[in-house]
């Protein structure tokens, strides 16, 4: 009679999570979600199919170091827009947090352009070209800061259709834009692709829906150290994720000296890493909302776990299907070379389910209770592990030994940010109470 009850509660939790993910307008992020997938998938293909896989290599490689850094780029400040934002009470008080944000963004990533320049002339890169496409993607740092800010706006007035839209519309505008672009010019012209697109999108959506006062850009009162610490440590916990695949293909460049490898593990590990939208989804509609009551412990736990049951479910699936028909999948979609990578498939599968389960979840918890810093501790953390151990496993084992590292690494932060949670969430709760008494 009990685990009947505790199933029936469970299930109750199950639909009132998506309950609530549905009054947000989750199910249009949903769709967003999954056009961009969709979207992101064709893309890969088209360049594939359009580009050399050497001279495509070289320019993966060259981005990777930029994908590497759009986290922080405007050191962080993105991230504080969503956490400080989404506790202010007015609309007025938001409209100028952003116009605040916007300005010191651009000008912080204008100066982060600047600084990458002589980095690039001293970085050894392995390939001859690798420099001078490093140098142009640089410049996409700026219209992916802000599509990300105006995504940020959106959301903190919780116009998650506009949101949708938005998405919706970028996706089908890089598309399209690839499609020519690389059918007329090859790798030049996704690099254009990849600068544009996101500066279209912005232009047309800022101009169309966001309405503000043409007044000064005033400092709010609350914008202090703690402010800017816990954007730049935010953004470092999303390069934690990001970090863990693309250092894999920048040492696959340099350990290896082939390009051609680059480009196969980036497609190996597409359908995985593709997969990282499902926690997406729902931490982006619910983010705002579960920041605005996380100090309702009962509602957060509750959260937790029916977080977990829900991703613990999925993440079988996908075990299972990748598992199983991992040949099948890889001749289907990239060609029959593709097909001796089946144990780098798997094993990058499994890696993601850690961060579907616990990554994904307890990452953003850690930056809802204002403890960003922490996820910056375990990006250092699997920063160290990540270069020492594949600088043993590439060698020897080739891109499944950066598969390897990899697939712990992804269990290893989810694990450890989940400790770190409750640790902190217990002393946060603490303090909370003893100060209400």
């Amino acid at each position: 009679m009990y685990i009947c009850f505790t199933k029936r509660k469970r299930l109750k939790n199950i639909k009132n999570l998506l309950n609530g993910f549905l009054s947000r307008a989750g199910s249009y992020i949903f769709l967003a979600t999954i056009i961009a997938r969709v979207s992101n998938f064709l893309v890969h293909l088209i360049v594939l199919y359009f580009i050399p896989k050497d001279r495509l290599g070289i320019v993966i490689y060259a981005y990777s170091f930029i994908a590497f850094l759009l986290p922080i780029s405007g050191l962080g400040i993105q991230q504080s827009l969503v956490r400080y934002g989404a506790r202010l009470s007015s609309d007025k008080e938001k409209k100028e947090l952003f116009k605040y944000v916007l300005k010191k963004g651009l000008q912080l990533n204008l100066l982060f352009v600047f600084l990458l320049i002589p980095f690039a002339y001293l970085y050894p890169f392995k390939f001859e070209t690798a420099r001078f496409y490093f140098l142009i993607l640089t410049l996409s740092l700026i219209p992916h800061f802000l599509l990300l800010l105006i995504e940020i706006y959106f959301r903190l007035f919780y116009k998650n259709k506009i949101y949708a839209k938005l998405e919706i519309s970028y996706s089908i505008v890089f598309l399209v834009l690839t499609v020519i672009s690389t059918y007329f010019f090859r790798e030049k012209g996704y690099v254009f692709a990849i600068i544009i697109s996101p500066l279209l999108i912005f232009s047309y959506y800022f101009f169309r829906f966001v309405k503000l006062e043409q007044t000064k850009i005033i400092k709010p009162s609350f914008v202090n150290w703690s402010f800017w610490k816990y954007g730049f440590f935010a953004g470092l916990s999303y390069v934690a994720t990001v970090f863990l695949f693309e250092i894999d293909k920048i040492l696959i460049g340099n350990l290896l000296q082939n390009p051609t490898k680059v480009t196969i593990y980036g497609y190996v590990a597409l359908i995985p890493m593709s997969l990282l939208f499902l926690p997406r989804i729902l931490m982006t509609a619910d983010f705002v909302y579960v920041t605005e009551n996380i100090t309702d412990k009962k509602y957060i736990l509750n959260y937790i776990k029916t977080y977990i049951s829900i991703f613990s479910f999925i993440s079988l699936g996908i075990l299972l299907v990748n598992g199983i028909f991992s040949k099948y999948i890889l001749f289907f979609l990239f060609g029959e070379a593709f097909t001796n990578y089946t144990s780098t498939f798997i094993v990058l599968t499994f890696g993601v389910t850690g961060i579907l389960i616990l990554r994904g979840l307890f990452g953003n918890l850690l930056s809802a209770i204002g403890k960003a810093e922490l996820n910056f501790v375990i990006a250092l953390i699997a920063i160290v592990i990540n270069i020492f151990s594949n600088y043993y496993f590439i060698p020897k084992f080739g891109i499944l030994g950066a598969a390897i590292t990899s697939a712990i690494l992804m269990w290893f932060t989810g694990i450890l940010s989940c400790l770190l949670f409750f640790i902190y969430y217990r002393k946060m709760l603490k303090e909370k109470s003893t100060f209400t008494s």
